[in-house]
């Protein structure tokens, strides 16, 4: 049975909050109230929780389930943050603010801002590093985290102020674009094959017979 490490703990929830960055995405938040969606921290901390333990543990059997592999949920990931980031850096509705009782509460926050398909990915990578109780642990003080950043919003907004929140809010939407570029790119080439790839094996297949010709040639003539 592992026995709980403070440093795997620790190595855990630096790796989680880095990736997930519930700091740097308060700007997003703010937006989204300020567009009269409702927010609600323990429904979206709650989600975002079970999401991360069910793919830890059948993360690969359930996207097997409907036929989707990790690129095309990664993709699909980007495509929602950059519609979103498009929405901060241009200040329009672009997704249709739905009236519901979750409100973005589970999509966007708790997916894909808080357990995305980077911090998914990362999370069951570190399954091949450290045991799954310190890995446990570190991931459930992130989600207390993202819980009382979720809380106390409309504190840490009124500490940062509005013109504050304006700029970064704008400067995060850049930031969130270019994740979700990121993102897409590197992941949608493993979903359609790389056409210089086909060229290149195309090539050098037809190269070789063309080389092996002159030899053959030369052969023949030094023949009575």
């Amino acid at each position: 049975m592992s026995s709980i490490n403070l440093i795997e703990i620790f190595s855990t929830f630096l790796v989680m909050f880095a990736i997930i960055d519930i700091t740097g995405s308060i700007p997003i938040f703010v937006a989204m109230r300020d567009q009269g969606k409702r927010i609600q921290p323990l429904q979206a901390t709650g989600v975002a929780l079970l999401l991360f333990v069910a793919f830890y543990f059948v993360g690969d059997g359930l996207l097997r389930l409907f036929s989707i592999d990790a690129p095309s949920f990664a993709v699909a990931g980007a495509v929602v943050l950059f519609i979103l980031a498009l929405e901060m850096i241009l200040g329009r509705d672009i997704i249709k603010n739905e009236t519901t009782s979750s409100g973005a509460s589970v999509v966007p926050i708790a997916f894909p801002l808080i357990a995305g398909p980077g911090a998914i990915t990362a999370l069951i990578s570190l399954r091949a590093e450290y045991a799954t109780v310190n890995i446990m642990v570190g991931l459930l003080l992130n989600i207390v985290l993202d819980y009382f950043v979720l809380r106390y919003l409309d504190r840490i907004t009124h500490w940062l102020g509005s013109d504050l929140i304006y700029v970064l809010r704008k400067f995060f939407g850049v930031i969130l674009l270019a994740m979700a570029m990121k993102l897409f790119a590197s992941n949608v080439t493993a979903i359609f094959p790389s056409d210089r790839e086909a060229t290149t094996t195309s090539a050098a297949a037809t190269t070789t017979p063309a080389t092996a010709s002159p030899n053959t040639a030369t052969i023949e003539s030094d023949l009575p």
